[in-house]
């Protein structure tokens, strides 16, 4: 976390570097690449906590879309220099990451954080049932209503289903083998590259395009950072959420490929909006409804189905963790590799 507080620094103090757009530009790129690269860590150190906590991070980092999308819109507004605008907007990604380093240095003083950054996977299975069941009268004590996660805290302590769940060969201690674990996941990983590339084939490459079909006005210049940037963020925050409520379908079912694959429609979809930048395709979508609604969609679809395939089993959390954040970095470069060819279809 501390090496992407620096990056961010870098990039914010380039700003006011006088130097010309490529070599800003390739900084900016390998900036990026290590900051993906470095998530990885934040994944698997994820992965030693509750299920229930994979959710609260996905939403995290959709809230800080709308943190980005915020710090945009005030930018525009405030009607300073480009400059200082830009420094500004860099500089708000630096307090945020040093407000999690302050949070988790904290960590080690709260006694659950303690629990599990410590737990040992060889520990007695029962030793983490106490737990849960303390989870479980913390949570009847506090009123806080039934969740999935909850569900499954409950399932796991029927003494009636416990029979049922022994496992006919001892359970070897240490962390499972990441060829194992990936012969389990990989369908699901397919899953969570195909959702990315569908997103970043279109967003923001093509959305950010799109403008209003309105007279020119404040609707007109701030249409785009609103309906595309802000919107996009805001639900995508929702549908990373709606997790913690339901999980449906089932990652084994066949319908979560089905929905994945029907996203694919969002690229025509939003290519046939009024992008006025066209050379070859027709604009089918003219009105600013059209565009807001599929864009609705399309951002609750992305964040209910990144949250839903990024759920694994508790005991392979931290290797899970890690190998899906690969491909997620896979998906969003397949993304962005995609979104030159469709620019340079329209």
């Amino acid at each position: 976390m501390l090496v992407i507080l620096l990056l961010f620094t870098l990039t914010a103090v380039l700003v006011k570097v006088d130097m010309s757009p490529e070599p800003f530009f390739s900084i900016t790129m390998a900036s990026v690449w290590f900051i993906n690269f470095l998530q990885g860590s934040l994944f698997g150190q994820l992965g030693t906590m509750p299920s229930t906590y994979s959710t609260l991070f996905l939403s995290g980092q959709g809230l800080a879309g709308i943190f980005a999308a915020l710090a945009m819109l005030m930018s525009m507004a405030s009607g300073v220099d480009a400059q200082t605008s830009a420094l500004g907007y860099f500089i708000t990604p630096c307090v945020g990451i040093l407000m999690s380093v302050v949070c988790y240095l904290s960590l080690p003083h709260l006694k659950f954080a303690r629990y599990y950054l410590a737990k040992k996977p060889s520990k007695a299975q029962g030793q983490e049932l106490e737990t849960k069941a303390e989870l479980l009268k913390s949570d009847e004590k506090n009123g806080i209503p039934n969740s999935p996660q909850r569900a499954a805290l409950t399932l796991d302590l029927d003494p009636e289903k416990e029979t049922e769940m022994e496992p006919e060969e001892p359970q070897k201690p240490g962390k499972p083998s990441v060829f194992i674990v990936f012969q389990k996941i990989w369908l699901t990983a397919l899953c969570l590259v195909l959702v990315f590339t569908v997103t970043l084939s279109v967003f923001p490459a093509i959305t950010a395009m799109v403008t209003s079909s309105t007279s020119p006005g404040k609707w007109s210049q701030f249409f785009n950072p609103i309906c595309c940037f802000l919107l996009f963020n805001v639900m995508d925050c929702l549908g990373r959420s709606l997790t913690s409520y339901f999980l449906w379908p089932d990652k084994d079912s066949r319908l979560l490929p089905l929905l994945v694959c029907l996203r694919i429609l969002f690229v025509p979809l939003f290519m046939l909006c009024h992008v006025p930048e066209r050379s070859r395709l027709p604009i089918l979508f003219p009105q600013d409804a059209y565009f807001i609604t599929f864009m609705l969609l399309f951002a609750v679809s992305n964040g209910y189905l990144v949250s839903l395939t990024m759920q694994v089993l508790p005991h392979e959390r931290e290797v899970a963790g890690t190998l899906m954040t690969f491909f997620l970095a896979l998906g969003l470069s397949c993304g962005a590799s995609l979104s030159f060819l469709l620019k340079a279809l329209l």
